[in-house]
């Protein structure tokens, strides 16, 4: 799929003003649901995004049957979460790191809401639960942060919904383990987006990774989408002069400001956090 429009400038969006008159429900866009409490967000699920779920399965710290028993057990008090932790299958730091990516991760996706496509259920929660939650002005710049970031690369676009095809075998030095990981599981028959469920990581860090890797010519591009070539420019799919290799420059994912990091506990979680996404 397609990522969604870049907002654009002009008056509030609807995230804005449900967050102003701090309302509890869900808001179903055509790529993805935010889940609020009193103006605050909850949880945000993203059509092209992996769940909690999926990268907790595939990290092995809750088993598929977990999963199904807890949303059971969440029952209308949706305290799915809280189980979870209960059960010992999670600690409370664990839950709040790979919530806080996972939520992060499908904002990206699922942001903007177009307010002649998405509806309102008052009253409507995630089972999951409230664990952390965000407030909409920090979600929405961390989203405009990241799109920024990959935007910086959109000559390389092309390779978003196509299968990821390595352009040779194994990966060059200056790859980064994450990278390492993601052209070992390209088989040319599944897309970024496809990948990152495979392998239960951030969907939008894939979208990343791929697009650098097509431009240090480690991917394929389609054929004729190529981007042009500026007079004296290094060629499509190669880093300029003195770039030191194919390595993008290291990448710090967002921290929302709702965090206060004066907070020992708080630090910690968001040095963890930063690890879990830099390392997966």
């Amino acid at each position: 799929m397609g990522l969604p429009p870049s907002p654009a400038p002009g008056p509030a969006g609807l995230l804005d003003r449900c967050a102003a008159e701090r309302v509890t429900g869900a808001l179903r866009g055509p790529h993805g649901c935010v889940y609020l409490r009193d103006g605050a967000v909850t949880w945000v699920e993203g059509a092209a995004a992996p769940g909690i779920e999926v990268r907790l399965s595939a990290a092995g710290k809750v088993p598929p049957q977990g999963w199904r028993y807890a949303v059971e057990t969440a029952g209308p008090a949706r305290q799915g979460g809280r189980f979870l932790v209960s059960e010992g299958w999670l600690t409370q730091g664990e839950l709040e790191i790979c919530h806080l990516a996972a939520l992060l991760d499908a904002a990206f996706f699922a942001l903007p809401l177009p307010p002649e496509t998405t509806s309102f259920t008052p009253g409507t929660g995630h089972w999951l639960g409230v664990v952390r939650p965000i407030s909409a002005g920090d979600l929405q710049r961390a989203t405009a942060r990241r799109r920024a970031l990959l935007d910086r690369l959109r000559p390389w676009a092309a390779v978003d919904t196509r299968p990821v095809v390595p352009a040779g075998p194994g990966a060059p030095a200056g790859t980064t383990p994450r990278q390492r990981r993601l052209l070992a599981h390209a088989d040319g028959r599944h897309t970024p987006c496809e990948l990152a469920r495979a392998l239960g990581q951030s969907a939008f860090l894939t979208l990343l990774d791929v697009r650098r890797l097509a431009a240090a010519g480690l991917v394929r591009m389609p054929p004729g989408a190529l981007p042009r070539r500026r007079p004296g420019a290094a060629p499509a799919g190669h880093p300029p002069p003195g770039a030191g290799g194919c390595r993008a420059p290291t990448w710090q994912p967002p921290v929302p400001e709702l965090l206060d990091t004066r907070d020992p506990d708080v630090a910690l979680l968001v040095r963890l956090r930063t690890a879990l996404e830099e390392n997966l």
